[in-house]
């Protein structure tokens, strides 16, 4: 068995408003049509040194560049760009890709540098004028903003984001009647929160507190679940002298979205008495809430197609050029990095994030992982020992700790660790089913059944039909010979509601192995296959089952081809042995692979 990788504590996907879906599209396909592959480093400039050489060759530096591009490395990429001009300073071909992965590496000067070039061969560059406006925002120069941002012309497609962002920049220039006005034409049904909510900001940082909570008010009432708008919200009753309120709206969120840190700094001011300030002060701050909540809705959305993710880091990086210390677009940005395997500079993201912010806990937390990420597991786990030391009430720095440790086999203390998030938390908290989860797989691979088997069952409880749940303990059941029937069902239910996870598919295929249904297994265990055709444990099962139904050639390709897969150290001399003697002549330590559930359930970036 081999359970598909979850988080238990991943970035909630309420943290930024929610645009209409077909909006949030055209503003970042507006973007990803002309971006590279690429990865974004949090650095405004390229002040470190790169670890590579630069070529003498123009050839080479433009093949460099290319490389660099398709690994999302645009470190690399802005700096191999940079020097191939050098030659062939006037190619538009390479300034328009250099000119990407400056944006797109944060090297800003260099962009808009590159950007007006761009624009003397390409006037309707959307990607080029955006970055000017922004640039023109930031310096105050909001005319030449609004001359930048209104170039994109009558599309819809085009019309989001230079709407908001000429309306802010109409704010800056003091008219704020006229900003208000040009938001207000965003009037679909479907644009009415985001509409009202962006109205409200800009009556905020216009000192018209109460005006802005009308449309605060017309926004929450539509919409009680999103971070942003909740806090905004909530500020700005207190602001109107209305603390109690302020303290009702946070509770409510609390009951939605437990321990946000973002949420609890703001009781706890609230409750010391302290005003707490506007979400948005400024112009800069308010373009820069444009662009984040674009980005981080799009990296949401962007469903694991890279060309998107790096148009939604874009908008991000553009966020954080205006408001460095957006500790929500930073921890986006730093996220976005790690799914793009760019860890390291997931790091320098991450570390970005101010020491007084409510989200440096979280930061350092992700950090952590990281570094178990790139192998450095000794530091990882010093470091989430450190945090839990020092904030022993953090409900994610110990699920974070105990994830680790599940990761490393330290079992007892990977249980010990959900333990104690379990005294922190209520347990009646639907959430709370990957806690006993988890904690069931530490039991049950420390070889304590019962406890595991009472964990998964309160898993359960709290959330039926979790097909995780019910593959796992409909494995054990089956594994050990008991409740069969029970068990079955649950694994082919769990299969029902994830069909394509190879993971479970494999679970079901190799029950059937272990009650010697060979052909049934077979079947199901090359359709895990086709599902996850790089997984040993796999690969494994299915030369077992290959074995047990007499087709000995297929189960020692198979075999072979689980152990070329990086398996498991403890799995690998098995599988050796079965190569040069297959199963019959096989020890009975290693007739057949381990009947213990893969528990491959990992925290990532």
């Amino acid at each position: 068995m081999n359970p598909q990788p979850i988080k238990t504590a991943a970035r909630k996907p309420s943290d930024a408003l929610s645009v209409p879906r077909f909006a949030v599209w055209a503003a970042a396909l507006m973007l990803a049509a002309s971006l590279a592959p690429s990865a974004v480093d949090a650095r405004e400039t390229t002040a470190v040194s790169a670890p590579f050489e630069v070529s003498e060759s123009p050839a080479g530096n433009y093949l460099a560049a290319r490389v660099a591009e398709a690994e999302h490395d645009t470190f690399a990429a802005s700096t191999f760009f940079r020097e191939t001009l050098r030659s062939d300073p006037h190619n538009i071909e390479l300034v328009q890709r250099a000119f990407v992965a400056a944006l797109a590496n944060g090297d800003l000067p260099d962009s808009y540098a590159l950007a007006q070039k761009v624009l003397a061969r390409d006037p309707r560059n959307s990607s080029a004028r955006l970055a000017l406006g922004v640039r023109d925002i930031k310096a105050k120069n909001f005319s030449a903003a609004r001359s930048q941002l209104n170039w994109t012309g009558k599309s819809q497609q085009r019309d989001l984001t230079a709407v908001l962002l000429t309306a802010w920049s109409q704010v800056g220039s003091g008219d704020v009647k006229k900003g208000l006005a040009l938001v207000d034409t965003l009037s679909e049904p479907s644009f009415a929160v985001f509409r009202d909510y962006h109205a409200g900001l800009m009556l905020e940082a216009a000192g018209k507190t109460e005006e802005a909570g009308k449309r605060f008010k017309a926004a929450y009432s539509a919409d009680q679940s999103t971070l942003r708008l909740v806090d905004a919200y909530a500020r700005n009753l207190d602001r109107q002298g209305k603390p109690d309120e302020a303290k009702a709206v946070y509770a409510a969120f609390e009951r939605i979205q437990p321990r946000n840190p973002m949420i609890l700094a703001a009781q706890a001011d609230l409750a010391a008495g302290r005003k707490l300030a506007p979400m948005v002060k400024d112009v800069n701050a308010g373009a820069a809430e444009v662009l984040y909540g674009l980005g981080a809705y799009g990296l949401g959305a962007a469903g694991g197609r890279q060309g998107d993710e790096i148009a939604a880091i874009v908008f991000l990086r553009l966020a954080l050029s205006l408001q460095p210390d957006h500790a929500l677009a930073l921890d986006t940005l730093g996220e976005a990095y790690g799914r793009l395997k760019q860890y390291e500079t997931a790091i320098d993201v991450y570390d970005l994030t101010p020491e007084n912010s409510p989200m440096r806990v979280n930061a350092d937390i992700r950090i952590a992982l990281l570094l178990d990420a790139l192998g450095k597991s000794d530091e990882a786990l010093k470091r989430l020992r450190a945090i839990v030391a020092e904030h022993p009430q953090n409900a994610e720095a110990l699920s974070a700790l105990a994830d680790l440790d599940r990761s490393h086999k330290n079992f007892a203390a990977s249980a010990d660790a959900y333990t104690r998030v379990l005294t922190l938390t209520s347990p009646s908290e639907k959430s709370q089913w990957a806690i006993y989860y988890f904690r069931g797989v530490d039991y049950e691979r420390a070889k304590q059944w019962d406890k595991a088997e009472a964990d998964f069952k309160k898993a359960l409880d709290l959330y039926p039909e979790q097909p995780l749940v019910l593959n796992y303990l409909g494995y054990s059941w089956a594994d050990q010979g008991i409740h069969l029937d029970e068990a079955f069902k649950m694994l082919r239910r769990a299969v029902e509601l994830q069909p394509e996870d190879g993971y479970i598919v494999d679970s079901l295929g190799w029950a059937h192995y272990k009650l010697g249904h060979y052909d049934e297994a077979v079947k199901l265990l090359e359709r895990a296959i086709e599902l996850k055709p790089g997984d040993p444990v796999i690969n494994d099962h299915l030369g077992d089952a290959y074995w047990r139904a007499g087709r000995r050639l297929d189960a020692q390709f198979q075999w072979n081809h689980a152990r070329d897969l990086n398996p498991d150290p403890d799995d690998l001399p098995k599988i050796l042995h079965k190569i040069d003697k297959g199963l019959q002549e096989a020890s009975p330590a290693v007739q057949d692979s381990p009947a213990t559930p893969q528990a491959e359930v990992k925290k990532g970036g």
